[in-house]
């Protein structure tokens, strides 16, 4: 399937981009080789940005071609359009259209209104549903309702804006593994012996550690590590992987946080966090060998596994990181969910949007792994915004130890565009024009426009709910012309 030719209209990034360095329009157009005046029609989205001027401006403003796309536009506007679908807000009597000029002028604003409502959110449920058997004192709830946005989710916007790569840490994790040279040996022994000649740090199998909710545990007085015993081997690699990062990274760790918009102790204690478990995955599957075998091997996901000793979660997150500028890999988005539909992990590299304010939609394929455990699952989606995607679903975790065990249930799933899906062996023996292969998806039935959805379960929010008797729609409730 060809890729369709796409104008690209970014005046304000560039904007915003020459007002960074106090640069004038006049002495940016010469650098660019075109007239004042064309640089002004392009600013102000009269014309659409060239090719060859995008690549000029990622080197004037040293930035990647991906901060010029439309993706984060995409993204936010998917973003407002399901909060302006919530009853506070009269939805009709905003156009989609006003919606896209607000993103495309005011994005920083656009921002700001979204922060604002979740903290509305928030609000509303700590003082809407106060805990069973509780009645907290008059006035408690109201004091201690959050008034700002939640530190996991100003982490999350962070690795978002990211796209979930972040240079300088990946690329010291690549200097870690070929100064320990893990490609020699096994990397769990390999990793074992490093803390220990390196750091006098002991690694043993703590029997009791899962009995405490704990996986791993660093013990920095005994200088030991201590492993819980009912995990793979590959995840206890993988955590030993972390404690390499805690102990000589954490200055690479900080850096990277203080040039984030973090200013909450919590969020930038959580940021670090996320940042040592990305140092874990970039030292085990370093950027270029991984990058050059993931195109060797098509992207089969078990052969990458294989091939690095890793979980099959693991191969999909660091797909879903290559986008190191100059060198990028295919743009994925990559989620993880449990079995009751609650998001645990999004990132996406590519213009895929996840409901931001609402349950994902139940046609997607990552809930069809759950009947289908530890097989992968491939279909063909299109979103409500016309983009068309193949996803990759799978059950991950780890299996019972014993019949009282209860091990969470929990699936991800990877997805590309359409336009890339000849690169993974998941397109062979598929159809990519068979419009009938093609299963439609939408942000959530709330914020969903697909009215004559069988698996709809909530109606449109903002719409009036048709209330005539004398007739059955496909959902119980149908939207009132």
């Amino acid at each position: 399937m060809k890729k369709a030719a796409t104008k690209t209209f970014t005046g304000s990034r560039i904007r915003h981009q020459r007002n960074r360095v106090g640069m004038t329009q006049s002495a940016l157009a010469l650098q660019l080789g075109i007239s004042a005046s064309y640089l002004n029609q392009i600013e102000h989205d009269v014309r659409p940005l060239p090719l060859p001027l995008l690549n000029a401006l990622c080197d004037i403003f040293s930035v990647g071609a991906d901060y010029f796309s439309d993706t984060e536009e995409t993204r936010g506007i998917q973003a407002l359009r399901e909060i302006l679908a919530d009853p506070v807000f009269d939805m009709d009597a905003v156009r989609l259209d006003s919606i896209q000029a607000a993103m495309r002028v005011a994005p920083d604003l656009c921002a700001q209104f979204v922060r604002l409502y979740r903290a509305y959110l928030l609000r509303q449920e700590h003082t809407a549903i106060p805990l069973i058997g509780h009645t907290p004192p008059s006035g408690t709830a109201r004091h201690n309702a959050p008034d700002r946005v939640e530190p996991y989710e100003a982490v999350n916007d962070w690795v978002q804006a990211q796209r979930n790569y972040f240079d300088e840490v990946d690329r010291t994790a690549e200097r870690q593994f070929d100064l320990m040279r893990l490609d020699e040996g096994s990397p769990a022994e390999q990793l074992a012996r490093y803390l220990l000649d390196h750091h006098g740090v002991r690694t043993e199998i703590d029997l009791g550690l899962s009995q405490r909710g704990l996986m791993w545990r660093m013990d920095r007085r005994q200088r030991t590590l201590f492993l819980s015993r009912i995990v793979p081997s590959e995840s206890s690699t993988f955590w030993m992987a972390q404690a390499l990062g805690q102990i000589e990274h954490q200055d690479v760790f900080a850096r990277t946080i203080r040039r984030s918009r973090l200013r909450e102790s919590e969020a930038r204690g959580l940021a670090r966090v996320y940042l040592t478990n990305y140092f874990a995955g970039a030292l085990l599957l370093p950027y270029e060998r991984f990058r050059t075998t993931a195109r060797d091997v098509r992207h089969d996901l078990e052969r990458l596994q294989r091939h690095f000793g890793v979980s099959f979660e693991q191969a999909c997150h660091r797909l879903s990181t290559m986008q190191r500028p100059g060198n990028e890999g295919i743009p994925f988005y990559f989620l993880k969910t449990d079995i009751a539909g609650n998001i645990l992990k999004s990132f996406s590299a590519n213009r895929f949007t996840q409901s931001r304010f609402g349950g994902p939609c139940p046609l997607w394929n990552i809930f069809r792994a759950f009947s289908t455990p530890q097989q992968v699952q491939v279909q063909l989606s299109q979103t409500t915004d016309g983009a068309l995607y193949l996803n990759i679903a799978r059950t991950v975790g780890r299996s019972s130890i014993s019949y009282l065990d209860r091990p969470r249930l929990t699936a991800v799933v990877l997805g590309c565009s359409i336009t890339d899906a000849e690169h993974l062996v998941y397109s062979a023996g598929l159809d990519l024009n068979d419009p009938r292969m093609i299963i439609p998806i939408g942000p959530g039935c709330r914020a969903c426009t697909r009215e004559h959805c069988h698996h709809r379960a909530l109606p449109m929010v903002g719409h009036r709910v048709d209330i005539d008797n004398e007739g059955r729609g496909i959902a119980p409730y149908r939207t009132a012309l």
